[in-house]
């Protein structure tokens, strides 16, 4: 006997991670995800200005908005604010402020202009002239390619681990672990839809890090489940299933906490360019951890019940 019926909680947590599913599918269809130029195209420049500069976003926005005014749809125009260190004369390593400013579904004219506007600044402007700056412009055509090799890759990497599990254990086990999968990376993108951050490649990295962290913990315990039941054939399969949770209960523990760490080091020092990547592991890990432990088993566990019923009604 196990100290904890895990199995006799799905419930719980079966109806727990429907409801984070069901509203992260309602907030991607209502809000949508914000995607970078990386899959829509457009321009994007990173700006820094000499230490001690106090320049606001608003100040930049209303100092660029006029020059995207005359497209419909309206150019979409985002701000970051970022920090860096730069070798400042007689100084020497120097803190220095700087922006990014992002640009999408602007005319080429309009791209023009704003990159102008802001590495040479009129002097009436109020917008001081950077100390260093660098340009990223992808087209639509480049995007749709980036767009659409993001797909592939996810797809492969899908199709590829549930061959691969359906091959080591038995097809439900490879349902039950894409099933899983799903479930990790559409709430991980929910929390991009809610909070309104930006995806791009980096974040596409970190889905696919999550999508083989999450697999890792469920191909262990089941691996102790397939050996408890080689090895403990009167025990029934919600035994054996519990006892494997129990058993890898302290290793996915620590695995994830352990994890964890660096990911929240890297969420809070890594500045705007790695939040991004910092956020879907970080959620991510969370709920690999969490199907790992709370959807893949159940699954399994239904799917064997209702095998052993039909093969019943057909003696």
């Amino acid at each position: 006997m196990t100290r904890f019926d895990f199995l006799g909680k799905a419930k719980f947590f079966a109806g727990l991670s429907a409801l984070l599913f069901t509203a992260s599918i309602l907030v991607l269809v209502t809000i949508g995800l914000r995607p970078g130029i990386d899959f829509t195209g457009g321009l994007q420049l990173t700006v820094f200005y000499s230490p001690g500069t106090d320049l606001s976003n608003d100040a930049i926005r209303g100092y660029v908005e006029p020059l995207l005014a005359g497209t419909s749809p309206a150019p979409s125009l985002y701000i970051q604010t970022v920090d860096g260190q730069r070798d400042i004369p007689n100084q020497g390593m120097t803190p220095v402020p700087g922006k990014i400013v992002t640009i999408q579904g602007a005319t080429d004219e309009q791209e023009d202009q704003l990159r102008l506007a802001l590495t040479e600044p009129a002097a009436d402007s109020g917008i001081p002239r950077p100390i260093e700056f660098s340009v990223t412009d992808i087209g639509a055509q480049v995007s749709r390619e980036i767009v659409n090799r993001a797909w592939q890759a996810i797809l492969i990497a899908l199709g590829a681990m549930m061959v691969y599990i359906a091959w080591r254990f038995r097809l439900r086990y490879g349902v039950a672990a894409v099933v899983a999968l799903i479930h990790d990376v559409v709430i991980t993108l929910g929390v991009f839809a809610v909070a309104r951050l930006e995806l791009n490649l980096p974040v596409i990295a970190g889905l696919l890090t999550v999508v083989g962290y999450s697999l890792n913990a469920t191909i262990i315990i089941f691996d102790r489940v397939r050996e408890n039941v080689r090895t403990a054939r009167k025990a029934s399969l919600a035994e054996n299933i519990n006892r494997a949770i129990e058993q890898t209960l302290t290793r996915t523990i620590n695995t994830g906490a352990t994890t964890l760490i660096p990911i929240i080091i890297l969420f809070v020092f890594g500045g705007p360019p790695l939040r991004g990547f910092a956020v879907a592991m970080l959620m991510g890990v969370i709920a690999g951890t969490h199907s790992s432990l709370f959807v893949s088993n159940p699954i399994v566990y239904g799917w064997s019940l209702a095998a052993d019923r039909a093969r019943a009604r057909r003696r």
